[in-house]
């Protein structure tokens, strides 16, 4: 607004002169203001005092520097009202926030800061460490290839490949990514005395087997028999079928034994295809002592049910079997992958095969092998053995 060139005391004298007496006409001609300035100062200033004149003054500054403290705080109230919802936990979301509110508002960025109470060297921070889009680019393609693997599988992975990173870092970089594998529920089990299995010494000492059970995507069920080296974790045979008899797993194990050698134990549950008569005469000729574990002790063939899990989680839940030979050919696939190429926690991080070749080298590993379950206590059902 215009600032007047007359003060209030003077446009009250002027007032007066024409209350004295004075034509309104000379007295807007004396001083060179129009009539409808005189009559719009009498409007407001007739009857006053200086002081009166002044008071009023004061208070229209007042009354307008209250309406602008009053209109800052509702605009103050709406910013905070439109960002109560967003949590603010982190910098990058305090960044965010800021710059959304300086937006929407047509404020400051001070403002904005002030309002939300972040410190504005945290808004205004440019971080100088490198993106690693070359890291993370290969993660996600490691994660989409195996979507089971945790972070620290897909480290090992990325270090077989040659990069060098702190495994704090990558976990950062893995949950940024959102990479995560959520870890499916299973049922809870009842608590108790679990007493550890013994490792064997070697290879080919003791080898575990069960039966895996499956469906195609038809509804049609089918069953794999997995046959595992204890103490490589290598997987030495992956046999799909609608049906398998104890004659069938005796001829599996032959192949698997002109393969490899002869194993000095094998490790089962009681499932009618493994108590069978073809089993027994099986062990018996081929010299082979077979141990069954006490019915239902599952933990006592603990090699075993952990590659079940692995099995199931890692290739049969993420795969949609159509036929036989689709099924054969995927878990054929899938044995090489987990011998060769994936990384196994419990052996160091090394694959089965590097494990059996360590084995190999290293001459007097195997020369004593351990027992393999816990022995029954009285009153239960012992665990049968056949002996040569």
């Amino acid at each position: 607004m215009k600032r007047s060139r007359f003060s209030e005391e003077q446009i009250i004298d002027i007032l007066k002169e024409q209350e004295a007496g004075m034509a309104t006409a000379d007295v807007c001609r004396r001083h060179g203001v129009s009539s409808a300035t005189f009559y719009k100062w009498k409007a407001k200033f007739g009857g006053l005092e200086v002081s009166e004149a002044q008071r009023l003054r004061q208070l229209e500054g007042e009354n307008a520097k209250l309406k602008w403290l009053l209109a800052e705080a509702m605009l103050d109230n709406a910013m905070l009202k439109e960002i109560t919802a967003q949590k603010m936990v982190t910098p990058a979301a305090r960044r965010e926030a800021v710059a959304y509110l300086a937006e929407l508002f047509e404020v400051s960025q001070r403002r904005a800061c002030d309002v939300l109470g972040v410190d504005r060297t945290t808004v205004r921070y440019r971080s100088q460490r490198s993106d690693d889009a070359g890291i993370r680019e290969r993660m996600r393609a490691l994660a989409a290839e195996r979507r089971r693997f945790g972070y620290r599988r897909v480290h090992w992975l990325l270090s077989r490949e040659g990069v060098s990173i702190n495994h704090t870092k990558f976990r950062r970089l893995y949950r940024e990514e959102k990479l995560q594998a959520r870890r499916r529920g299973g049922r809870k089990r009842a608590l108790g005395t679990r007493s550890p299995m013994a490792i064997p010494q070697g290879r080919n000492q003791r080898w575990s087997l069960d039966f895996v059970s499956d469906a195609f995507a038809c509804g049609r069920p089918f069953r794999i028999l997995a046959v595992v080296d204890d103490f490589t974790r290598a997987c030495l045979a992956l046999v799909a079928d609608t049906s398998i008899s104890g004659l069938r797993v005796a001829r599996e194990l032959d192949w698997v034994i002109a393969e490899r050698s002869r194993p000095a134990m094998v490790v089962s549950d009681n499932g009618t295809e493994l108590t069978s008569m073809a089993i027994l005469c099986w062990s018996k000729e081929r010299h082979v002592e077979w141990h069954y574990i006490a019915p239902g002790k599952p933990q006592q063939n603990g090699f075993i049910e952990s590659f079940n899990a692995r099995l199931r989680d890692e290739c049969l839940n993420e795969t949609i079997f159509t036929s036989l030979t689709r099924a054969r050919s995927v878990l054929a696939a899938w044995r090489h992958d987990y011998n060769h190429h994936r990384p196994h926690s419990s052996l160091g991080n090394k694959t089965p095969a590097e494990m059996g070749a360590l084995a190999s080298s290293q001459p007097g590993w195997g020369l004593t092998p351990s027992p393999v379950a816990i022995t029954p206590v009285h009153g239960h059902q012992q665990s049968r053995r056949l002996y040569s």
